[in-house]
């Protein structure tokens, strides 16, 4: 035993001396260190960290941008000025809980609180939108006595905007965008959702369409434009497989009640599946089950085809559930399906490049302002890629309206087409370089493009690139611009006169619509 204990104090004395083990202070009689301990190493944080280097290069280094407050949410840049006058100057409430309505004012709002208060101000948030645009347009229709829609509704003809006292559009063209901006003359300013503030704006549907499905009417906020101005309700519908036929609407708003009826003998057990899908109702922000919804009495939600009526549009808008913060949304007009086999870019902004992603991405987060915790409150519905590609199958067969006048290639057939409307489209591939972004014979490129409408704005940002539309069936979907604030073709025109300097005189204007009116 002896030994033993020798043997191993002179292992241990080994391995002191050699390092490997260490005395604590204490125990050799020396007064503890208050050194704290070395923080235990993490390789995550380690892996994740950033190393501290000097700024050496220019890019380093922060300049005054970055520096600065402009990123806060409260700095940001209103999608419109009109926004000055909403709830909330166009933003939202800072606390948004499982239970609270969306627009509570104060957390345990109850639905009737919120309902009442909403109901009570509903006048007021319909008479101020009113007046701005009664501000900005003449919204007394000027029908043409025969160029129609597909349905034979007439068109309004145009432009509507106001300009200031004393201006023409030709004095306004002559301007350059600065002096357009100092004099704040710029007629086709941001159209703001009418309650986009404390209320997350939110899908809202034309009177003529919840005369018919009342289940669409929000107590929160109506329809701001006149019917006139609108799409036809019901729109024609139209088949690529069957063009022989025309129109397959007979007359009626397709719905979960009619389609089979309608369409049994006219398309495959996959397409008839996938159009029952876009006529079911699902869940969404403002039409949902809960509490936290904008309709009097809890709802299913909304269909696919309840904002593309037909495959088409009835002129429902919303606002775009991509951007933050509130201030800087926009409000989006509803875009036709007409023609989807065609396009291969989806969502105004979205730049999403296939309609069955697309598809998908509305059910799981469009619906819901891109808040998927939303969508999980209020019932996200989860399809699966079967019924998804069933859905876009049916999409795809929506075909543009007829274009009797035009060739197989997309250009007018002179021997059918009038000097007018011959002469508007050699402005279109020509002077007013329409076709730089609307080729034929689909008359879209398929690219997004960024106009930098804030040239000629003094509070506005500018909205970035949006996606260019089909200009084919133009005529049958007013108001134009992804926010509609073009109400006519004659507007659209004025509008890109001026944000191109086209320099176009008075005889062109009217060539160019009529041209656009054939397409």
């Amino acid at each position: 035993m002896p030994n033993r204990r020798g043997l191993f104090s002179a292992v241990i004395l080994a391995l002191v001396a050699g390092g490997l083990i260490g005395l604590s202070r204490s125990a050799v009689g020396q007064t503890p260190s208050t050194q704290p301990p070395r923080r235990p190493r993490d390789a995550v944080a380690d892996a994740q960290t950033p190393k501290d280097v000097p700024a050496e290069r220019p890019e380093q280094k922060k300049t005054a941008h970055d520096l600065s407050d402009v990123f806060t949410p409260s700095k940001a840049s209103r999608s419109s000025e009109a926004l000055v006058d909403q709830p909330q100057h166009g933003g939202m409430t800072g606390f948004d809980f499982y239970r609270d309505p969306l627009g509570a004012m104060a957390p345990g709002t109850t639905f009737d609180d919120v309902y009442k208060a909403a109901v009570a101000h509903k006048p007021k948030v319909t008479a101020l939108q009113r007046k701005l645009l009664e501000s900005r347009y003449d919204l007394a229709p000027k029908l043409d006595p025969k160029a129609t829609m597909s349905r034979g509704k007439p068109l309004v003809v145009g432009p509507t905007a106001r300009l200031p006292q004393g201006t023409s559009w030709d004095a306004l063209a002559a301007m350059s965008p600065e002096e357009i901006r100092a004099k704040d003359a710029f007629p086709y300013k941001a159209l703001p959702h009418p309650l986009q503030g404390g209320s997350l704006g939110g899908q809202v549907f034309p009177q003529m369409q919840i005369a018919m499905f009342p289940r669409l009417e929000r107590y929160d906020v109506e329809f701001d434009l006149p019917e006139a101005f609108l799409p036809e309700f019901p729109p024609a519908m139209f088949l690529q497989n069957r063009p022989e036929l025309g129109d397959v609407s007979r007359g009626e708003v397709v719905s979960i009640n009619n389609y089979y009826r309608l369409f049994k003998d006219l398309l495959t057990p996959v397409q008839l599946d996938g159009l029952r899908l876009l006529l079911t109702p699902f869940p969404q922000e403002e039409f949902n089950p809960t509490d936290d919804r904008k309709t009097a009495e809890p709802t299913l939600g909304v269909t696919c085809f309840d904002c593309h009526t037909n495959g088409h549009t009835s002129g429902q808008f919303h606002i775009n559930p991509d951007a933050r913060p509130e201030q800087r949304r926009i409000r989006l007009d509803t875009v036709s399906l007409r023609g989807m086999f065609d396009q291969q870019i989806h969502g105004s902004k979205r730049s999403l490049r296939s309609v069955e992603d697309f598809t998908e991405f509305e059910q799981r987060t469009a619906y819901f302002n891109g808040d998927e915790i939303h969508a999980i409150k209020k019932g996200m519905n989860i399809l699966d890629r079967i019924q998804v590609s069933h859905m876009a199958q049916m999409q795809n067969m929506l075909d543009f309206p007829p274009a009797p006048k035009l060739t197989v290639l997309g250009r007018l057939d002179p021997t059918k087409a009038t000097e007018s409307e011959l002469r508007g489209e050699q402005l279109f591939f020509g002077k007013a370089q329409c076709a730089s972004c609307h080729p034929a014979p689909s008359y879209l490129d398929n690219q997004m493009h960024d106009l930098h409408v804030e040239r000629f704005l003094k509070d506005e940002a500018g909205d970035g690139p949006i996606k260019s539309f089909t200009l084919r069936g133009i005529k049958d979907s007013p108001p134009y611009m992804h926010d509609g604030r073009c109400l006519t073709l004659e507007d659209t025109v004025e509008f890109f006169n001026l944000v191109l300097g086209l320099k176009l005189t008075k005889d062109e204007k009217p060539d160019l619509v009529a041209f656009l009116r054939q397409l």
